[in-house]
């Protein structure tokens, strides 16, 4: 199978370098006048998917806001993950997995093989039990087409007390995890399939990102506080792998189609103005 690196730099080029995430959480819902309930979580993923899904490169559903409703909400996941990929989009499912031995394996099992029913094109993963801890993950990714974007530095103020602690090695624990990725994609052409999570809310944090050879993916974008223009502050030369991540700022576009497809339209052309990336047609 196609690697998820080539099908993600093929998507970003076809379709512009943007992700949209789908956050069904109870604020949002009612400001689009649903019902906090599996009735208006389905109406409000079914929205998204059929305004965005056919345009944007890469679809993000929040895993947690589908498991609050227990299996109804895990199937409406389900059908979500099946509606985005026949309308091309890749489908990024945040759900933030990191374990050991067999249940990482079984992690794996679930979001990156395609016999599962909740098989997606990449998911985000914790490396805090180690990054090795997460070899099964990378593993099925390489075997199936897959991804993996690992939490490096993230948006939250709670973060930095363990990512920017430093070692014996003097590198700091988000700096040993990126220099892990990198080394996982050496060589990969024309990107490679593991990817890091850094906040676009960051700043200038010091840390080298250049030899990742991976996306980077980068939250914080429009309601958390960040602009496109930020994105040159925290990535610098690693600038041309960056996977720009909004969620509200579409979202609150709205119910109707037509704004969020505007919304996720004048992002995109901000995003590939700093960027860089060539206009879609």
């Amino acid at each position: 199978m196609e690697s998820f690196g080539a099908r993600l730099h093929r998507a970003a080029r076809e379709r512009g370098p943007l992700c949209v995430g789908i956050d069904p959480h109870p604020g949002l819902l009612a400001a689009w006048g649903l019902p906090d309930d599996v009735g208006g979580l389905d109406r409000f993923a079914r929205t998204v998917t059929e305004a965005l899904g056919d345009r944007v490169a890469v679809v993000k559903p929040q895993s947690a806001f589908f498991e609050r409703f227990g299996s109804r909400g895990i199937a409406i996941l389900e059908s979500t993950i099946r509606q985005l990929r026949e309308a091309g989009s890749l489908v990024l499912l945040d759900v933030k997995r990191g374990d050991i031995g067999s249940t990482v394996a079984a992690y794996a099992a679930a979001y990156l093989d395609p016999s599962s029913p909740l098989y997606v094109d990449a998911i985000t993963a914790s490396p805090y039990l180690g990054v090795g801890s997460l070899a099964p993950m990378f593993d099925s990714a390489a075997r199936h087409g897959g991804g993996v974007f690992v939490l490096a530095l993230t948006s939250n103020p709670e973060g930095g007390a363990v990512q920017r602690a430093r070692g014996a090695d003097g590198r700091t624990v988000a700096q040993a995890v990126i220099d892990e990725i990198a080394q996982l994609n050496a060589g990969a052409e024309p990107l490679g399939s593991f990817g890091l999570v850094v906040g676009a809310t960051v700043g200038d944090t010091g840390h080298d990102l250049s030899r990742v050879n991976g996306p980077l993916l980068a939250p914080g974008l429009g309601a958390q506080g960040a602009t496109a223009a930020d994105l040159r502050t925290v990535f610098g030369p690693a600038l041309s792998g960056v996977l720009p991540s909004y969620s509200r700022q579409v979202l609150s576009a709205g119910p109707d189609p037509d704004g969020l497809r505007a919304a996720a339209e004048r992002v995109s052309e901000e995003c590939r103005r700093v960027l860089g990336s060539p206009k879609t047609d």
